[in-house]
């Protein structure tokens, strides 16, 4: 009967160590980005230190109505948007109208994304450069969003940059290096290396499941090795 608990015991001991090898940096890497998605601010991550807390919403007067626009589809969503201090109706989320001229506009000038940077981040950011994207990877930091886009790259030690969508002028987010080691250490926790936000992976699930047994094995190890519960056996006999 020893022999067989030994042996399983060994087994066991075995086992919990060759987990405890092929899981190791996973664990490793699961506490990293644990601790640091809990000493960071969020909002920083968002680079909101770098945009101004309220850009200045401008006010138009003699704007047309929509049966004056040259659209004949149906309007089914409208928005009104400022781009280069003009305004510009969104239409069904396709179509952009100068909201004064009613003339469809085809995309916006470097210029004008220029314009509609400034407005929206820190007057104290100096430009670098501006360049357009139409494609991006499915790694890229602007991934999942509006494309073609205009990059505006600022002269900071953190790699700032800016994205603004050609189609329709809009602001669409900042990026980085902060967010950028946020966003590869919530793609190391989430271990989904292609989307990020994936919780349901095959790999997640079963690295989950390995740790879990990894977990159950060292108390198994425990129970049947300590001397406090062979002393308690005993004494139960």
């Amino acid at each position: 009967m020893k022999i067989v608990r030994r042996k399983t015991a060994k087994w066991i001991r075995k086992t919990h160590r060759y987990l405890g090898i092929f899981l190791g940096i996973q664990f490793l890497m699961w506490t990293i980005s644990g601790m640091y998605f809990s000493w960071t601010d969020i909002d920083e991550i968002h680079g909101d230190h770098f945009k101004k807390s309220a850009p200045v919403q401008t006010s138009f007067n003699d704007l047309l109505g929509t049966s004056q626009l040259a659209t004949k589809e149906p309007v089914q969503s409208l928005e009104l948007l400022e781009i280069a201090n003009e305004p510009y109706y969104w239409i069904n989320d396709a179509q952009l109208y100068n909201a004064r001229t009613g003339q469809r506009k085809n995309g916006i000038t470097k210029e004008e994304a220029q314009q509609v940077a400034t407005r929206n981040m820190s007057d104290d950011l100096e430009m670098e450069k501006i360049q357009l994207v139409d494609s991006v990877g499915p790694h890229h930091e602007y991934r999942g969003r509006p494309l073609p886009a205009y990059v505006i790259s600022y002269e900071t030690p953190q790699n700032l940059k800016a994205y603004v969508a050609v189609e329709n002028g809009a602001f669409q987010t900042v990026r980085h290096r902060d967010w950028r080691w946020f966003d590869f250490l919530w793609m190391t926790h989430t271990m989904d290396y292609q989307g990020r936000d994936n919780f349901n992976t095959f790999l997640l699930r079963a690295f989950s499941l390995l740790g879990l047994i990894t977990v159950l094995s060292g108390f198994v190890l425990w129970y049947i090795s300590s001397p406090s519960i062979r002393r308690l056996k005993k004494k139960i006999k």
